[in-house]
C-alpha cells in the first residue's frame, strides 16, 4: 500500500478509535492520521510478530484500531501533565 492509502487508512482508524474512546480529545486531524497510522504500524507489525494473524486479515484493521485506542490513551495521559 502506497503513502496516500497509509494516511487514509490511519484516518479511518484514528476517527474509529476516537470515537470508541470516551472522553474529550481535543486534536486537530494531523494528530488524528498520526495516532492512528501509529496504532496501524503497532498492531499490523507487532500482530503479525507475534503470530496473532496474517497479513490482510480482518483481525490486522481491528488490531489497529485498538493499538490507535492505546495511543490516544498514553496520548492523553501525556498531555494532561503539560
Amino acid at each position: 500500500m502506497g503513502i496516500i492509502g497509509t494516511i487514509i487508512i490511519g484516518l479511518i482508524v484514528g476517527l474509529i478509535a476516537r470515537f470508541l474512546k470516551p472522553g474529550n480529545d481535543s486534536m486537530g486531524w494531523i494528530m488524528t492520521i498520526l495516532l492512528g497510522i501509529g496504532g496501524s504500524l503497532l498492531a499490523t507489525y507487532g500482530g503479525q510478530a507475534l503470530g496473532l494473524y496474517e497479513a490482510g486479515e480482518g483481525a490486522g484493521f481491528i488490531g489497529a484500531v485498538v493499538g490507535a485506542i492505546i495511543l490516544l490513551v498514553i496520548y492523553g495521559m501525556v498531555s494532561r501533565k503539560h
